[in-house]
C-alpha cells in the first residue's frame, strides 16, 4: 500500500500576521482616539449633569458628571417661556429651508464643474476657491444685505451662506469619481443632461448627499450671527441667539419672563445649561441616522482632487 500524505489546508480569510510596530501603532492610536472621545464627550456630559443639578451643588463646584440635588425647575422654566418656543420653530425653517436650498445649489455648481470638457471650467473653480480667503468684509455684506431689503427675512440667512466652497469641492470630487461610461451610455439612450444628474448620477450619491445634508444643517442650526446682524426682531431670532443673550446677560423678552418667576433664583444657574442641552438634543439625534453616509462619502469624495 502507498502511504498518501495530505497537507493540511492553510486557514482562509486570515492575512498576514501583523507586525510588531503596527501592534505598537494600534495601540497608540487607540489611546490617542480615547482621549478624543473623552475630551469632546466630557464638556457635553457635564452640561447635562448640571441642567439636572441643584444651584447650591454648582455653585459649591460639586456638579461633575453625576448630577446633585436631582430637579428639573430650569427645564420647567425655559420649556413654559413662549419665546423660546418662537425661536426654536423658527431655528428649524431656518435649517430646512436652508440645507435644502445650499444642497441643490452646491449639487448644481459641482456636477457643472466635474466636466472637465466644460469651457471655463478652471475660471469657475478659481472663482469658488478665491472666496475661500477673500469677502467683501462685515460692514459690505450689511449694506448688500440692507439694500436688497433681506434684513428681518428669511433669505438674509438662507442666501449669503448658500454654497459652502468646501462641500462643493468634495462634492465635485465625488462625481468626478464616478464612471464616466454610465453617462455616455445615458445619452445614448437619449436621456438629456438634466435627466441623466436626476436618474443617474444622484440616486449613486446618497452617500455625499446624505454628508452634506449633515454639513449644512450642523452649520446653519449652529449659526446666530447672520441672525443677530441682520435681524432687530425677538419674534425672528433663532434659539441660538436666544441661547446667546441668556450667556451673555442680554434682557430679552425670553429672559424678563423667566426673571418674574418664583423659581428663577433657584434655577438662574442652570437655565443655560438647560437651554444648550434643548438646543443641541435635535442634531444628536438626526447624527445616527446619516452615520453611515458619513465616512463614505468623505472617503470616496476625497479620493480624486
Amino acid at each position: 500500500m502507498v502511504a498518501i500524505t495530505l497537507k493540511p489546508e492553510r486557514k482562509r480569510g486570515r492575512g498576514p500576521k501583523p507586525t510588531k510596530g503596527y501592534r505598537i501603532f494600534q495601540v497608540f492610536n487607540a489611546i490617542i482616539l480615547t482621549g478624543v472621545v473623552v475630551v469632546t464627550l466630557y464638556p457635553f456630559l457635564n452640561i447635562v449633569a448640571r441642567s439636572l443639578s441643584d444651584e447650591a451643588y454648582i455653585i459649591a463646584g460639586r456638579v461633575n458628571l453625576i448630577p446633585q440635588g436631582f430637579n428639573l425647575t430650569s427645564y420647567k422654566l425655559v420649556m413654559k417661556d413662549p419665546m423660546f418656543w418662537i425661536n426654536y420653530r423658527n431655528t428649524l425653517v431656518y435649517t430646512v429651508v436652508a440645507t435644502a436650498i445650499a444642497l441643490v445649489m452646491t449639487t448644481c455648481y459641482a456636477y457643472v464643474l466635474s466636466k472637465k470638457h466644460l469651457k471655463g471650467r478652471a475660471f469657475l473653480v478659481g472663482i469658488a476657491v478665491f472666496t475661500m480667503f477673500f469677502n467683501g468684509g462685515l460692514i459690505p455684506n450689511y449694506v448688500l444685505i440692507s439694500g436688497l431689503g433681506l434684513k428681518n427675512t428669511l433669505w438674509a440667512i438662507v442666501l449669503p451662506n448658500a454654497i459652502s466652497v468646501f462641500n462643493l469641492l468634495v462634492m465635485k470630487a465625488f462625481f468626478e469619481s464616478l464612471p464616466t461610461e454610465l453617462e455616455e451610455a445615458a445619452q445614448v439612450d437619449g436621456l438629456s443632461t438634466y435627466g441623466i444628474l436626476l436618474r443617474i448620477v444622484i440616486p449613486l450619491s446618497k452617500a455625499v448627499i446624505a454628508t452634506m445634508v449633515l454639513f449644512y444643517a450642523v452649520s446653519f442650526w449652529n449659526s446666530w450671527f447672520s441672525a443677530f446682524l441682520y435681524m432687530d426682531r425677538l419674534d425672528l431670532f433663532p434659539v441660538t441667539v436666544y441661547l446667546r443673550n441668556l450667556i451673555a446677560g442680554a434682557t430679552g423678552a425670553g429672559s424678563v419672563s423667566m426673571l418674574g418667576d418664583p423659581d428663577s433664583v433657584q434655577a438662574a444657574v442652570t437655565v443655560q445649561s438647560v437651554t444648550i442641552v434643548l438646543t443641541t438634543v435635535p442634531i444628536l439625534l438626526v447624527y445616527p441616522f446619516v452615520q453611515r453616509y458619513f465616512v463614505t462619502g468623505v472617503m470616496i469624495g476625497a479620493v480624486k482632487g
